[in-house]
Parts: structure tokens; C-alpha cells; sequence
């Protein structure tokens, strides 16, 4: 390979619940202990998501800050990702993180229907986002949901919010937005150099899809992403294993939000 493959761990996203798989990570703890496994695995960005105790989607800044502690102790020179989506926040919260400077944020360039929602990015949304990653000198993932939010980010770039180069992600095989079929990253590759000049990019494939869109990536150059965020099974009748080390790291990290395991 030309260049080393970046492998992005996305650890629980803000959907999947321990009654869909019990390995699913929720607290501090959990989302440490998961990606000190993967980051031990050979995964080199996590990408987090808050979650309350009741497993409902959170913009606390103070759990984004606990993670990213953990991690930085724990997972050294691992990039640190904060999502920025908007499943289950309001809309005037999905910011409210960025204050820590976690090396990157996710930033969706537009709207998009999904299963059973509008994932709404309204324009002073999206510019709010990306100002405050520049004032925070973070560096956005821009999150393709269609083609629409490819040349969004374009503009953005003309109008200075983004700098170059710029890193972005193609999803696919979220129902009512891109079907995980080859020929469309095809196309989106082939678009790329042109809207985004020097732009890297890794793909993301959910559910079923997960496994054959990283063979993708890795054919065509590009970085891979994993985690229960995306897919929560192996196969069909298999769900992905638990970390064998959670029941351990809970103890460890009681009372204590800011801890980690101890090696």
C-alpha cells in the first residue's frame, strides 16, 4: 500500500442499545475500556458518542471530556473524534463539546432522510459547526449522506470554513439515503479531486454492508471504519462479541469518571 490504512473505531454510536447487544459501550468506562481493545487491535481514530445513563444520546461536554481523558492516558497518539450528529440532541447542543479540542469532529454538510427521521443540517447549522471547529482548531470528518453534501462541502471551502486538505466519509446503506453499491463511491471518487482538491477520504458501510465497503477501501486507497456504531453482528444469527474486560474496567473506574484501566 502506497499509504497506511487508517482504521476508525465509531464505539456505540447514538442507536444501538445494550438490549440489541450487551457489548454495546455506554458509560466512561465502557467507551474507554472498547477503544483501548481496539486501539490495541491496530485501530488508530474512535469516534465517540455521549450517551446518558439511560442510554438515550447526550451532548454533555463533561462525558465527551471523560472519554477523551481516557483516552489520551490510556490509547497514546490515537485520534480522538467527537460526533457532532443529530440523533436525539437539540440542534443548538450538537456543538457544545467542541470547547475540549478533540483532534477531529464529524460535520455533516446537509440534510438527509433516514429510516424513520429528517437528519436535519440546516445551513446556519452547518456554518455554526464549522466555525467553531476552525476557532477550535479541529479538523472536521465531513459526513456524506448524499451527493448533495459532497459540493456543500466544496462551497464551504470557497467560503473559508473549511481548510484544505479536507477528510471526508462516505456512508452507505442507510435505508432512504445511499445504497451500498460500488459504482457510487466509484463516482464520488472520481468527483473528489475535482470539488476537494487533496481531499482524503474512508468510507463507512451499515449493518450487512459494513464488512464488503471496507473491502472497498482498501482496494481503492482509502480508510476503513469499524464498530458497533455501524453493525452490531458479525453474521445474521452472530452478535459482535463483548469486551472481555469490561466487568474489570467498571470496577476500575467507579466514582470515577476521569479514570482508565490500569495496565
Amino acid at each position: 500500500m502506497a499509504q497506511p490504512c487508517i482504521i476508525t473505531v465509531a464505539l456505540c454510536g447514538s442507536v444501538p442499545r445494550k438490549e440489541h447487544n450487551p457489548g454495546v459501550p455506554i458509560s466512561v468506562a465502557e467507551q474507554v475500556e472498547s477503544a483501548h481493545e481496539a486501539f490495541e487491535a491496530g485501530a488508530t481514530l474512535a469516534h465517540i458518542h455521549a450517551r446518558n445513563p439511560d442510554q438515550t444520546p447526550s451532548s454533555d461536554p463533561a462525558f465527551f471530556a471523560a472519554v477523551q481523558e481516557g483516552l489520551q492516558k490510556h490509547c497514546p497518539g490515537m485520534i480522538i473524534q467527537f460526533s457532532t450528529g443529530g440523533r436525539g440532541r437539540a440542534m443548538e447542543e450538537r456543538g457544545s463539546m467542541l470547547h475540549h479540542r478533540p483532534d477531529m469532529a464529524s460535520l455533516a454538510t446537509g440534510s438527509v432522510n433516514f429510516p424513520s427521521i429528517v437528519y436535519a443540517n440546516p445551513p446556519e447549522l452547518i456554518d455554526h459547526l464549522a466555525a467553531e471547529m476552525l476557532k477550535y482548531q479541529v479538523k472536521p470528518e465531513i459526513e456524506i449522506f448524499d451527493l448533495h453534501m459532497l459540493y456543500n462541502a466544496g462551497k464551504l471551502v470557497e467560503r473559508g470554513l473549511l481548510k484544505p486538505p479536507v477528510h471526508v466519509q462516505f456512508v452507505f446503506g442507510i435505508k432512504n439515503a445511499l445504497p451500498a453499491e460500488r459504482r457510487i463511491l466509484d463516482f464520488y471518487l472520481s468527483e473528489l479531486p475535482r470539488v476537494l482538491p487533496g481531499a482524503t477520504w474512508t468510507a463507512a458501510g451499515i449493518g450487512k454492508a459494513q464488512i464488503e465497503v471496507n473491502r472497498w477501501c482498501l482496494a481503492l486507497g482509502g480508510h476503513c471504519r469499524t464498530g458497533l456504531e455501524d453493525n452490531i453482528r458479525l453474521d445474521a444469527e452472530t452478535l459482535a462479541p463483548q469486551m472481555p474486560r469490561w466487568s474489570s474496567a467498571r470496577r476500575i473506574y467507579a466514582g470515577n469518571m476521569g479514570g482508565g484501566p490500569r495496565r
